[in-house]
């Protein structure tokens, strides 16, 4: 049989197997990206049009749900900004940070060691961690019913030369009669954090000479009540200006007993 005999008994069904796969192409359009939408789309309360159009990629979303909504609030966030002039500011302590820190005598001690437990000691903390949080205070990122009308009574420069004033002030002296045994789980969140709570080591930040933000406090030889208070305040979301919500995740994760033990640890610790 010659092949152009042979081609023309073959062409009936090469038409029938084109118009199969045609009609198996056309189903599975009209039923993935018209039916199968539309009947998603009514059980999940949307019009056909729009189904449809998130079937085909135009608008967002599955037509099988609706679109989820966020009720997430904008959270206030530090407004602070670094520069090399700022941070060589609050390198150099001057007679203008001792006058601004007579306000502050009251709270934080005149040598910025707190009387009060529930303050903080300002002594031993770095002039950027000070800055930070004075600046937050003025801003509003962080708050407190005293501090933030002190802060915004302050300018820019009274900040900086108050910061730089407490940050060269010797920190506060420990009795190393006073401190407890510490349990071998705290010294472990300390060093090591807990890899299996996605818990980082404490001292990878607030360590010295620690490799985390420059801002980052220091808590060795700071008040045990006020290191307690804050853990508390990042756990409940009452303290909000941490960057990029760190301190909330941490704390989020600690329980009752190792906030006081942490708070502890490093109010009587020497070493840390």
């Amino acid at each position: 049989m010659k092949p152009a005999e042979l081609r023309e008994i073959d062409r009936p069904w090469r038409i029938w197997a084109s118009i199969i796969i045609v009609s198996i192409l056309a189903f599975s359009v009209v039923f993935g990206f018209l039916i199968l939408p539309i009947v998603q789309g009514r059980a999940a309360g949307l019009d056909a049009f729009t189904a449809i159009c998130r079937a085909v990629g135009i608008l967002p979303g599955s037509p099988a749900v609706r679109q989820p909504t966020s009720e997430a609030k904008a959270q206030p966030t530090t407004q602070v900004a670094w520069s090399t002039d700022l941070i060589r500011s609050l390198g150099q302590s001057t007679p203008a940070g001792a006058e601004v820190a007579q306000a502050c005598v009251a709270c934080h001690g005149e040598r910025g060691i707190a009387a009060d437990p529930q303050n903080p000691n300002l002594a031993g903390q770095s002039g950027v961690a000070i800055y930070k949080q004075l600046h937050d205070y003025k801003s509003g990122s962080r708050v407190h019913e005293v501090m933030n009308g002190i802060a915004q009574g302050l300018d820019g420069r009274q900040i900086i030369d108050v910061a730089a004033h407490f940050a060269a002030s010797p920190r506060r002296d420990l009795d190393p009669t006073t401190a407890e045994v510490v349990d071998e789980d705290i010294v472990r969140l300390v060093e090591r954090g807990d890899p299996a709570r996605g818990l980082p080591a404490c001292n990878s930040c607030h360590g010295f000479n620690a490799g985390g933000p420059m801002e980052t406090p220091t808590l060795s030889h700071q008040n045990r009540e006020y290191l307690a208070r804050q853990l508390h305040a990042f756990r409940s979301d009452g303290r909000r200006n941490d960057i990029y919500t760190r301190m909330r995740s941490v704390a989020a994760k600690l329980t009752d007993r190792e906030i006081d033990k942490l708070a502890n640890f490093y109010a009587t610790t020497l070493s840390y």
